[in-house]
Formats: C-alpha cells, sequence, structure tokens
C-alpha cells in the first residue's frame, strides 16, 4: 500500500502576500537632484535657479517615481523644492521628498496603502517574510495597519512556518 503524502500548507487557506510584488521596478524611479542647479552647486540664485529648471528635459522623468533632494550641503528655500514639484508633477507618476535609497521602500508603502482591503476580509494572511528585496519595516507596519481592521488573522513568515501577529477573536 502507497503513503499518500497530504501538503496541509496547501490546504491550510491561507492567503500569502508577497510584498516584493509591490515593489516598484529600477527603471520606475528617478532622482532629482537640485545640486546641479545651484550656483557652485552651493548657492541657490533664484533667478539663475529658475531659468535653469525652465530649460531643463522633465520628459527623462516621465512616468516615474521621483525622490527629490539637494546633495549638497546647501541652504535650500523651501520654495525650491515646490518649484520642482511643479515641474515633475505633470510627468513624474509620483514626486517624493526622499533620497534615491529610500525611495523603493517609500514608493513601497504608498502602494500598499492603495490596496484595497475588502478583498482580504475575513481570510488568514501569511505576510511574507523572506526575499531577495530589500523590503522595510515601515512596509509590513503599513500592510498589518492596513488589513488588521478586515483579516480573521495575520502571520509573519512562510505557510509552513509562520510567527502569529493579529488574530480576530470576534
Amino acid at each position: 500500500m502507497e503513503e499518500v503524502i497530504i501538503n496541509k500548507v496547501a490546504e491550510s487557506a491561507l492567503t500569502t502576500i508577497d510584498l516584493a510584488d509591490y515593489y516598484p521596478a529600477e527603471q520606475e524611479l528617478a532622482l532629482f537632484d537640485l545640486k546641479p542647479f545651484l550656483f557652485m552647486e552651493l548657492i541657490l540664485r533664484e533667478k539663475d535657479f529658475r531659468e535653469a529648471l525652465k530649460n531643463h528635459d522633465w520628459s527623462v522623468y516621465q512616468n516615474k517615481q521621483v525622490a527629490v533632494t539637494c546633495s549638497a550641503d546647501a541652504i535650500i528655500p523651501v520654495w525650491a523644492y515646490m518649484l520642482a514639484a511643479a515641474y515633475l508633477t505633470p510627468v513624474a507618476a509620483q514626486v517624493y521628498m526622499t533620497s534615491f535609497a529610500e525611495l523603493p521602500n517609500t514608493v513601497l508603502v504608498d502602494r500598499i496603502k492603495l490596496i484595497d482591503a475588502s478583498a482580504f476580509a475575513d481570510k488568514r494572511i501569511v505576510v511574507k517574510g523572506c526575499g531577495e528585496l530589500p523590503i522595510s519595516e515601515a512596509a509590513y507596519l503599513a500592510i498589518t495597519a492596513k488589513l488588521r481592521p478586515v483579516v480573521k488573522s495575520i502571520m509573519y513568515g512562510e505557510p509552513c512556518s509562520t510567527v502569529p501577529i493579529f488574530k480576530n477573536k470576534g
């Protein structure tokens, strides 16, 4: 008699969420650094700054998630960032005030906030914990906050080995 192996994980009715599925691809990201638009890369002169932005090729940011920053150790007035955003907004998918290194996780958290939580109503969720992409703690916090009001439970890890996070007692 042949012994049948049963995959209890596959039959457990768990829904796995891999946050890497929401992670932006490298080609979707761009950096807009104010430093090259500064006089001697240190001083913002309004007239020159405005002229440089006016003549800049903004098409390179088309449909991209753009991090706006200034890598120079310079005093930048708030309106300069606003002016950059005014030029970027018509072409970019989204504009963020962050470093390029933080941009992928900033975009990831925004994408998590857009998830339709009702699609996970009354489900047992496992948020995948291991992968090749550097998923931030902020993303795990965001998915927990997003789903907690509607799910039966949230676990962290892999379906075969999970850490319980939340269980709806109702």
